[in-house]
């Protein structure tokens, strides 16, 4: 059983991390500063360490240039706040695998555990080294990039645009992967060792927008009770994923575009402007010159943000891929449940291979994981499957799937009756993932 330590003063989130984490097989300790850390580690000498980046009596970089003296080589992870990513990237040159900002995502929190957990397997036991500008190899993506055609493709056009300074477009289907090229270029380009800053624009209320990319000023707004720090000042010097852009109301498109255009941001509710290098990677699973034509999206944005697409295949699209990403799958699910299943047996790669996976990778994914949890032998079974695999694709899917804007609307209406209003099968049958059918919902205002 791995042993995790945190350190963290605010008692009431320390709690509840350590609850989360011993539910989910770890051996826990908590403590609230530095000085009780060290004790810690020296007697018990933990399997990883989760730490926050500000303490009472010192700071994680103090921590690790500690841990570094006496050659304590342990995964640590920094939890911060936007306000304090420089510095966590700072502590990732001194030896820190990952930092996670908060408030914390117990998923990734989970994942980014794990990619730690892997390095320490695979590393030496070495000191640590605190030579400024090493990467943490810890820190590489668990994430396969395929050998179809599509994909060498993709990731051609990937290595050649990542060095440049260009902004990208990244046009795809939900669940394709697109966050994980953004991370690449980033990866890949020369502001590696500074900030990736990724901001999901379908889940931020638009009144909210304009102070999560710029920040604000204490008082500026009813609930404004500090200083905030937005995303552009964070990533300063780094890179800026902002994934589903279309969503973005027509004000705040035109205040990140004078922030492109001017490298400049101005605090909600501050008469101070500050300088920022950042550069801009952009995804959506729209068609974004549509929405222009709608006026919904500027065109000088467009333009903007657009300097080089990369068009993410289908999981479909990528045949040759299909089973090497299920045993990838496999491999993760049996890492996370602590099972050890072999593989698939032949019927389950044959269905693997039939289905038309309209929610991508991401579908691909949750369903073997499931299936890992459910099986009892050495293999994956037709059994464990699931039934959405079982049903072949509706022979009406063809007849119904989106072709183009005068008919969706009445496409998507045909199938919601089919389906009696179930959004989840309306969207199978229309062949496309539920997020896209809700943008569709949203634009041609079908209220159910």
């Amino acid at each position: 059983m791995t042993s995790i330590l945190i350190i963290e003063d605010d008692i009431t989130f320390g709690m509840m991390l350590k609850t989360w984490l011993t539910k989910k097989g770890f051996e826990v300790a908590s403590v609230s500063n530095i000085a009780r850390a060290q004790k810690h580690i020296e007697a018990q000498q933990p399997g990883l360490i989760l730490s926050d980046l500000r303490l009472p009596d010192h700071d994680g970089i103090y921590l690790l240039k500690w841990m570094s003296e006496k050659g304590l080589r342990i995964p640590l992870i920094i939890m911060t706040g936007y306000a304090d990513i420089q510095s966590a990237v700072q502590a990732m040159k001194l030896g820190a695998c990952d930092y996670i900002a908060k408030p914390v995502n117990p998923d990734e929190l989970l994942k980014k555990i794990s990619e730690a957990l892997q390095g320490k397997e695979t590393t030496t036991n070495s000191p640590i080294s605190n030579t400024p500008g090493k990467k943490a190899t810890a820190n590489a993506p668990a994430y396969l990039e395929g050998e179809s055609d599509a994909a060498k493709q993709l990731y051609h056009y990937v290595n050649l645009v990542a060095p440049t300074n260009m902004s990208v477009l990244i046009n795809g289907a939900s669940g394709t992967g697109k966050e994980y090229v953004a991370h690449r270029i980033h990866q890949l380009s020369k502001r590696s060792e500074q900030p990736f800053i990724a901001i999901d624009c379908g889940s931020i209320p638009k009144e909210l927008a304009a102070s999560e990319f710029f920040g604000h000023v204490k008082g500026s707004f009813t609930g404004a009770l500090t200083d905030k720090t937005g995303a552009f000042v964070a990533a300063n010097g780094g890179t800026i994923f902002l994934d589903e852009i279309g969503n973005l109301s027509y004000e705040v498109q035109i205040q990140l575009l004078r922030a492109l255009q001017e490298r400049k941001i101005r605090p909600v509710g501050s008469n101070k402007e500050i300088t920022v290098d950042i550069r801009l990677v952009s995804a959506t699973n729209e068609n974004l010159e549509q929405a222009i034509e709608k006026g919904t999206f500027r065109e000088d944005l467009y333009h903007r943000i657009n300097e080089f697409t990369l068009r993410m295949p289908t999981l479909k699209e990528r045949g040759e891929d299909i089973l090497l990403f299920a045993n990838f799958f496999l491999d993760q699910a049996n890492q996370e449940l602590g099972k050890q299943l072999i593989g698939f047996d032949a019927k389950v790669s044959r269905a693997l291979l039939d289905y038309h996976w309209p929610g991508n990778l991401r579908q691909m994914k949750n369903i073997i994981k499931r299936a890992t949890l459910l099986a009892q032998g050495s293999f994956i079974t037709m059994e464990e499957l699931g039934a959405e695999l079982l049903e072949a694709p509706s022979a009406s899917a063809s007849n119904i799937a989106l072709r183009n804007e005068e008919t969706e609307k009445e496409h998507i209406l045909e199938a919601l009756r089919q389906t009696g209003n179930n959004k989840s099968k309306a969207a199978q049958l229309l062949n496309i993932d539920r997020k896209t059918l809700y943008n569709k919902l949203k634009l041609y205002g079908i209220d159910l």
